[in-house]
């Protein structure tokens, strides 16, 4: 059951954008996939544990199969204390307890930020939002200028710094150019 309901993650839209008048956002799978690249590229720069971030990435927002991604404004009315721990027991239940301890100690330490695998996996959340910010802002969205002011600001690490300020200076799609036959 939890295979399909990570599953509803690929329908989960990342309702921020919505604010922002993007239509049709990246799902919360997409946003998760880029996140846990991001956290294994900069977990190696950062000399921390790449296995350990990269699952922190990989699974941090797994609870919005549930909750879905509610915006920061939302986030004003409701009660939203604890909702991720709670929900990531609840979805961890029918795993074996040795799978489940793991995933909710992982996901408990990338909220509390402690040690630097969560505070380089919450940096790859950040610079993948800025990321996908520069990428909308490239096709005309702007008003997502907040949210890589946001991101950038809360970055730690000196190399999500670094690459927040290369992305800045490159085009989305300079990836390309050149490349084709």
């Amino acid at each position: 059951k939890l295979l399909y309901e990570l599953g509803q993650l690929k329908r989960v839209r990342r309702a921020g954008w919505w604010i922002a008048g993007v239509g049709n956002p990246e799902s919360v799978a997409e946003h998760s996939f880029r996140t846990a690249a991001i956290a294994y590229l900069l977990a190696k720069l950062e000399g921390a544990d790449a296995g350990k971030v990269t699952l922190m990435a990989l699974f941090h927002d797994m609870g919005e199969a549930r909750t879905n991604d509610l915006h920061r404004i939302v986030r004003r009315y409701v009660n939203w204390e604890n909702v991720d721990q709670r929900v990531i027991k609840d979805q961890s239940k029918r795993l074996p307890a040795h799978i489940s301890e793991e995933m909710i100690s992982l996901l408990s330490e990338f909220e509390e930020a402690i040690s630097l695998e969560a505070r380089v996996a919450r940096d790859a959340d950040l610079l993948e939002c800025l990321v996908q910010a520069r990428e909308y802002q490239a096709l005309g969205y702007k008003e997502v200028t907040d949210w890589i002011i946001n991101a950038k600001a809360a970055l730690v690490t000196d190399s999500a710094k670094r690459i927040a300020e290369e992305c800045l200076e490159t085009e989305p799609k300079e990836w390309w150019q050149g490349l084709k036959a």
